[in-house]
């Protein structure tokens, strides 16, 4: 169900959200924003972004297959991305999120459906603004690629680590890394195909 979205980007599924800080690209927790742009560029529509002030983000339209798909784009901070994507979309079964993740090595991905937001305060939002549960059991799951930053030695420097832009070396396993857009296209493709089900 939308909300803000008009006859240029209609009520449909599937529908991508890249997490991030606008203004501050090239950086670990914006990762999510950069696995979008390398989607955009892969669906030919790098060039469409149009921004809504409705819901303070990039919109893009894109076809897939049969289908459309909305990628979006917060123009809010990290901490209330959720507050753009809340104000597009009210299904977080309909929502796939593209997020930076502490929690994994750089370099590795992972695709999961529900849990919890593990203090990704982006996530959170997202999660509060959709009202949605934790568990797939309660169908209300929201989809989620994961994208693996790693994470400093010491638990104090994180704010800093994530707000920081990647390393040179870090930066040559960028590119199989922001292919992750195989990845998510496989995966919509299929959950798409599935008419009783979100994303």
């Amino acid at each position: 169900m939308g909300r803000v979205v008009g006859p240029r980007f209609p009520r449909c599924r599937p529908q991508v959200a890249g997490l991030g800080n606008p203004g501050l690209p090239g950086t670990r927790h914006s990762v999510g924003m950069a696995v979008l742009g390398q989607l955009a560029r892969r669906l030919g529509v790098a060039e469409s972004w149009e921004r809504d002030r409705r819901c303070a983000a990039d919109l893009s339209l894109a076809s897939l297959g049969d289908a459309h798909l909305v990628l979006l784009r917060p123009r809010r901070l990290m901490n209330v991305n959720g507050r753009s994507v809340g104000a597009v979309w009210t299904d977080a079964e309909e929502v796939c999120l593209v997020h930076d993740e502490l929690h994994k090595p750089l370099g590795k991905l992972a695709l999961k459906l529900g849990g919890s937001a593990r203090g990704h305060n982006g996530v959170r939002s997202c999660f509060s603004c959709l009202n949605s549960n934790m568990s797939p059991a309660l169908g209300q799951a929201m989809p989620r690629l994961r994208v693996g930053i790693g994470r400093p030695t010491h638990p104090d420097t994180v704010q800093g680590y994530v707000l920081g832009h990647f390393s040179p070396a870090e930066q040559e396993l960028l590119p199989p890394l922001l292919s992750a857009t195989d990845l998510l296209l496989d995966h919509i493709r299929e959950r798409s195909q599935r008419p009783s089900s979100g994303l």
